[in-house]
């Protein structure tokens, strides 16, 4: 059985189309005279490929020499290397930045901590209700001054007019007339207690308001059963009286010196 080549314009000619084609062609150039230095070596390059590929069944390619694949490599692992610097200065970088937001935090919160610390303390500390006065008369001095016989609490030497300040933390639970009191103010302490300051010349504090150790809440004076001016000072256990307890010995258990 004979097989026939296909035909068609995509197919590449055979060798003997080809070599006929380029006898033709020499044909030609001899004939009109135009073979000379040009076509010659053209003619023996065609021919030396087409022995080539005829030879090796290899197509001829171009080999790129070892000095410029050794400079792309150089040159690739220098990019690679920039890289790599880059993203350990960007690490370290963070990392340094993690690290004084973290001593910024915690010297923040030590301040805070701190902070708070100073104001439990502030609002636990006890202070005279005059300061730099001293008890003129004491607790459960015996009198007929007093309706029940005796002082239910102490009397600091005051001229009128003097500030008088709340012992401690608490909140105001009255705060006017207080019959022989006078003007008077109760405050319910921050320990559950409750202290109360009588014989007042003017109040400067309201029912419900909160108060701070060493807070102003009014002035000396001498008003309702009084002989002359100067602070009733009590401590109680309910606002009421008769629940009086030793002022003296309460201020001294809250570190204060009288």
């Amino acid at each position: 059985m004979a097989f026939m080549c296909a035909t068609g314009k995509h197919r590449r000619p055979g060798k003997l189309k080809r070599s006929t084609v380029q006898a033709a062609g020499v044909a030609a150039l001899a004939t009109t005279g135009v073979i000379g230095t040009l076509a010659a070596p053209a003619l023996a390059a065609e021919n030396s490929v087409e022995s080539t590929v005829e030879q090796t069944g290899l197509n001829p390619v171009i080999a790129i020499g070892d000095s410029i694949a050794d400079k792309i490599d150089a040159q690739a692992d220098a990019q690679k290397q920039a890289a790599e610097e880059a993203a350990r200065k960007k690490a370290a970088a963070e990392a340094a930045r993690k690290k004084a937001a973290a001593k910024a935090k915690a010297e923040r919160e030590a301040k805070e901590r701190a902070a708070r610390a100073a104001e439990r303390k502030r609002l636990n500390t006890f202070v005279a209700p005059i300061a730099n006065s001293y008890v003129s008369t004491g607790y459960k001095a015996s009198s007929s001054l007093w309706s029940s016989g005796s002082h239910t609490g102490i009397d600091f030497h005051a001229a009128s007019g003097t500030s008088v300040h709340a012992v401690g933390s608490g909140t105001v639970v009255e705060a006017g007339w207080g019959g022989s009191y006078g003007n008077n103010i109760v405050i319910k302490m921050s320990d559950g207690t409750y202290t109360q300051y009588g014989h007042l010349s003017s109040i400067g504090v309201s029912v419900g308001q909160k108060v701070t150790p060493g807070q102003q809440i009014g002035l000396s004076g001498a008003t309702g059963n009084v002989t002359g001016p100067h602070l009733h000072f009590e401590a109680r256990t309910t606002p009421d009286y008769g629940s009086d307890i030793d002022p003296v010995a309460y201020l001294r258990s809250h570190g204060v010196n009288v």
